[in-house]
């Protein structure tokens, strides 16, 4: 009877890699949903620490570094890359597609659609940066809603600043959240989209401040399921959930404090390197 050799490393088909990348730490809130959705994928993921907050950048500034991590992912083989960053999204998502036209793209908006279904009352709020407010595809997306709930918009500046420090208890944290919340309290918001992927973390903070009755609206899990979607119809399958999968994540700022982040913040192993 005829033995197949067993397969060696070299021959083992190569993982589906996914790449994933944000302004800093926020886009872990993205990371750990994608680690529930596509299990035995290979996920690699950038937090441009020493760059952030994109929030309060010019437009331009994003792009350019909205490519640099695209070309980085690419390299390490990423078919499907997620702009885990409201801000990026909006300054880099288009470019980036008609640029890269070889690479799926999958960017994150506030949840304004599910936000405005959910209200009772119809007066919703937005907590994001202030470049994702100023953006156009904001303003495109707020438009064809503002005939039937009023949105109240909150710029939390120093808010994703704050956080990619690592401690959402921090006392700057709390006193932060509790300035950007009061404007959408007093404007009896009973709904709020959290706009940055950073505020997730923030959110024990955030609902004391609003009131137990005010709905949070975090788009991470649909987020999640469309990058589902695309990593099929990009590779014909998805990953065996049997597969040997792995997390790995580059930094542009210290590693010492991305791991410590992640140690705090997920439930999965991940290794940490400097972006090179």
């Amino acid at each position: 009877m005829r033995t197949e050799p067993p397969t060696s490393a070299a021959a083992r088909p190569e993982p589906m890699t996914v790449g994933v990348f944000d302004s800093g730490v926020g886009g872990l809130s993205v990371l750990r949903a994608l680690h529930r959705e596509l299990p035995g994928a290979r996920l690699v993921y950038v937090a441009d620490s020493g760059y952030a907050p994109y929030g309060e950048r010019p437009r331009d500034y994003v792009l350019q570094r909205s490519q640099v991590l695209t070309e980085f992912l690419q390299a390490q083989g990423a078919r499907v890359i997620v702009i885990a960053c409201n801000t990026a999204t909006a300054a880099a998502g288009q470019w980036l597609r008609e640029h890269y036209p070889d690479t799926c793209f999958v960017g994150v908006e506030p949840g304004l659609k599910p936000a405005v279904t959910a209200s009772r009352n119809r007066i919703v709020g937005v907590m994001a940066t202030q470049g994702t407010l100023a953006s156009e595809k904001f303003q495109a997306l707020r438009r064809p809603l503002e005939a039937q709930t009023r949105i109240v918009t909150q710029a939390c500046t120093g808010l994703a600043g704050a956080l990619e420090r690592g401690d959402p208890q921090a006392g700057e944290v709390q006193e932060l959240v509790r300035r950007h919340c009061a404007p959408l309290r007093e404007a009896g918001v009973d709904t709020v989209v959290l706009g940055c992927t950073h505020y997730p973390f923030a959110t024990d903070a955030i609902q004391r401040e609003l009131g137990p009755s005010v709905l949070l609206i975090d788009t991470a899990e649909a987020i999640a399921r469309h990058t589902v979607t695309q990593v099929r119809r990009v590779h014909g399958a998805l990953p065996s959930p049997d597969a040997p999968d792995g997390v790995s994540a580059y930094t542009s700022g210290p590693v010492a404090v991305l791991e410590k982040i992640a140690e705090a913040w997920l439930d999965f192993p991940m290794s940490v390197q400097a972006l090179p």
